[in-house]
């Protein structure tokens, strides 16, 4: 490590702790430089950072307690830390405590007070550093070399007193007050000591003498109005504090003195202040919870009905668990199937446009009759639409009697109402089959899963439906005598050849007792 301000951090006694190297090849330790250690060691305040020792060997170095949020220039360099002004004058506030307790020591005086030698706490409590340095690297500041640069030399005298650059001393009360007049500056605009970084003109300049002499410029271009008015209140103590005249700086007495009246009495801590904010904060951060909560619950409904839309709400909930979901048996359902007939030279002369539009206006109509049935639309595929009743919620025996009453109302509001826009004078040409018996239900896929039916009564519905004609239900012999078991109308069709079953007695469905909506007469399946 080279250079006046150069720190690492180490562990002593089992604590973290600063070690700052001075700028000295060697050193014997003098009777006053020992007593100048022991005040150190005595020191104690809350604006005092802790002074740990001195290593001789093979570096000499000062170790000092060691502080999380960095030196006053880290902070006051960092933009991503806002200061308002509470929290600029807390740190005025410390600074000047921790220098009176200083004057107020057997130490006397700082002796090289900078910016860079105020550190912050992990409570954000300023603490002076580096007090006694000056006496223990001595009067003389070392010729610049390849490993102190002119630069670090001049830098730590930005903040020197003129008296002090012209008499090379190693220290006064009243050149900290100089000191301190800077480190003003430095808080309430946030910028380098006098504005830019040409340190050896600085110290040029300010030791000359100049007439009026030459002092930092407090209003830059680039200040808000509010920086603006906190340096107006703070200048007229930053302009006595950089007095030429050593004996017109105020005491530390008096700078507390000053900063109180500034606040108007009313005495200042940045945890207290963070508290505030915090408090402040975290009402305004419940109210947003509590908009950001009813709007998440309103997302969580709209995503859940579009999930529920997908796949059966008990199915759903499994899956929202991260389960897995068991394929199920059902000894007893009634599957629906329907399609257009003659769709594929319908959709062969038209416009993929008007096919979409087609199927929207007819799976829109289906969905709105089906939500007043216990029923669960299983899937749509091009024209063919797919309903059971009986699970995946069991329904005892009514499964039958719920898909049947759908079946009437949807093949009644698509003779009555259902038309095709871009063909007004054409009917739409349903086709319904209907088949009871057991099945297996399961979930098939993970990046996008589909409820799915499986066995010998699907692939019956199935050609239930294939085998019927337009305008008509067509229902198995097993669902038949169960409709006629109650309240429906059935007609027999007679025997027929089913793929795959050979000869099956067939049945048609053709209203039930009571049903005041409109059917198309037995025989007027034809289009007109």
């Amino acid at each position: 490590m080279h250079g006046y301000n150069s720190r690492k951090v180490a562990v002593f006694k089992g604590n973290l702790v600063t070690v700052q190297t001075l700028p000295v090849k060697g050193i014997s330790l003098t009777k006053n430089q020992l007593r100048v250690l022991n005040v150190m060691r005595q020191l104690v305040h809350e604006n005092i950072n802790t002074f740990v020792g001195l290593t001789l060997a093979p570096e000499v170095c000062i170790v000092n307690a060691f502080c999380s949020k960095g030196t006053l220039q880290d902070i006051l360099a960092n933009d991503d830390i806002r200061l308002e002004w509470m929290f600029k004058y807390s740190l005025m506030v410390d600074l000047s405590n921790g220098m009176n307790y200083l004057h107020s020591s057997s130490l006397h005086h700082h002796g090289g007070l900078t910016s860079d030698n105020c550190v912050i706490d992990n409570r954000w409590v300023l603490k002076v550093t580096a007090f006694g340095m000056k006496s223990l690297k001595g009067k003389e500041l070392p010729a610049p070399d390849e490993e102190i640069g002119d630069y670090e030399i001049y830098r730590d005298r930005v903040w020197s007193a003129p008296e002090i650059l012209r008499e090379s001393g190693t220290g006064s009360q009243e050149a900290d007050v100089y000191a301190f007049g800077i480190i003003l500056q430095e808080i309430v605009y946030r910028c380098m000591p006098f504005g830019f970084d040409s340190n050896n003109e600085i110290t040029k300049r300010v030791a000359a003498g100049e007439e009026p002499p030459f002092r930092p410029t407090c209003v830059l271009e680039n200040l808000t109005n509010k920086t603006d008015n906190e340096g107006r209140q703070v200048r007229p103590l930053m302009e006595s504090c950089w007095s030429e005249v050593p004996s017109a700086r105020p005491r530390f007495s008096d700078v507390k003195s000053s900063l109180k009246n500034l606040n108007k009495g009313k005495r200042v801590n940045i945890m207290d202040n963070m508290v505030a904010m915090m408090e402040k904060y975290a009402n305004n951060l419940e109210e947003l919870v509590e908009t950001r909560t009813i709007e998440l619950i309103d997302q969580k409904k709209k995503t859940d009905m579009l999930l529920y839309s997908m796949l059966p709400r008990s199915v759903a909930e499994v899956l929202k668990k991260g389960q897995v979901v068991v394929p199920e048996q059902y000894d007893d359902v009634t599957i629906f199937f329907s399609d257009i007939k003659g769709f594929t030279a319908l959709s062969s002369s038209s416009t993929p446009l008007q096919i979409i539009n087609l199927l929207n206006d007819l799976y829109t109509l289906f969905d709105n009759i089906i939500a007043m049935h216990d029923v669960y639309k299983v899937e749509t595929i091009g024209d063919a639409y797919m309903v059971v009743s009986g699970l995946p919620e069991r329904n005892g025996v009514r499964h039958v009697n719920e898909i049947a009453n759908m079946a009437l109302d949807l093949l009644s509001a698509v003779y009555t109402t259902c038309r095709i826009r871009h063909r007004p004078n054409e009917r739409l040409l349903l086709r319904i089959g209907i088949h009871s018996g057991p099945c297996v239900a399961g979930v098939v896929g993970l990046k996008m899963p589909r409820y799915c039916l499986f066995g010998d009564t699907v692939n019956m519905s199935s050609r239930m439906e294939s085998n019927g004609e337009e305008l008509k239900i067509h229902v198995s012999e097993t669902t038949a005598l169960r409709l006629r078991a109650g309240c429906y109308h059935v007609r027999p069709r007679g025997l027929i050849e089913i793929k795959g079953k050979g000869l099956q007695t067939t049945y048609w469905l053709t209203g039930k007792n009571n049903y005041a909506k409109a059917l198309p007469e037995f025989n007027d399946y034809t289009a007109k």
